[in-house]
């Protein structure tokens, strides 16, 4: 099959199948179907089966990939159309994001620490609830290794968008905003991508929850890893 070929079959497979999990997610609820974990599955189970390498993917991840600038930025619609109710309650917002962020960068080096796994591992896991780019320069600023923090912040994504909205709502937190700056502050990306579903308002925290996050995790993480 010709490279553009295969290119083009990667983008559509990868498209039809995240479309076909949002479908399955609305008809059987549950975190398993989240669409983004679901979509991954199908896509994994396809290629392995066709024997398309990951090699034979990454054009079209990297085209995807490009397309990621432009819905990162789409992100400023909901945030401009929900600007007063943000503006309304920064400061609760923010300290619950300072906790927040602290909290998932605690308990991760003390779970590295508890099970004597190596510091670059810790140091790895620690920057796991932030956006990949973001986690990929501190990893490498406190001693951790970018691809294994990689690794770290799809798995905290990938978790934080099946179970999160869920163990929220067994919480019984219902708050729109609260749901979306929970989401945003340990899910980044992934986690935005699945709260947004929820209403623009959830969307628009979870992304700036996100961007806030990022910022204060490079700030606040190199002095605070080696006390930890």
């Amino acid at each position: 099959m010709p490279v553009n070929t295969l290119t083009l079959f990667s983008i559509v497979l990868t498209v039809a199948a995240y479309g076909l999990a949002r479908l399955l997610a609305v008809r059987f609820p549950s975190p398993l179907t989240t669409p983004v974990f679901l979509s991954t599955v199908m896509i994994i189970l396809v290629l392995a089966g066709s024997g398309i390498t990951y090699q034979d993917y990454t054009p079209a991840k990297e085209i995807m990939t490009y397309l990621l600038g432009p819905a990162t930025v789409a992100l400023a619609v909901p945030l401009y159309h929900n600007r007063d109710v943000l503006l309304k309650k920064a400061a609760p917002a923010f300290w619950g994001l300072t906790a927040g962020t602290l909290a998932t960068v605690v308990s991760a080096v003390w779970m590295t620490k508890m099970f004597h796994l190596t510091e670059a591992t810790a140091a790895s896991a620690a920057v796991k609830s932030v956006t990949t780019p973001v986690a990929i320069e501190v990893a490498r600023m406190i001693g951790g290794d970018p691809a294994l923090a990689a690794i770290f912040v799809m798995i905290a994504g990938m978790f934080g968008a099946m179970f999160g909205p869920w163990l929220l709502t067994v919480m019984k937190v219902t708050d729109p905003f609260a749901r979306g700056l929970s989401i945003g502050t340990t899910a980044h990306g992934i986690g935005t991508a699945q709260i947004v579903q929820e209403g623009s308002l959830q969307g628009a925290v979870s992304g700036a929850a996100m961007g806030a996050a990022s910022i204060f995790t490079s700030l606040v993480l190199p002095w605070l890893f080696p006390l930890l």
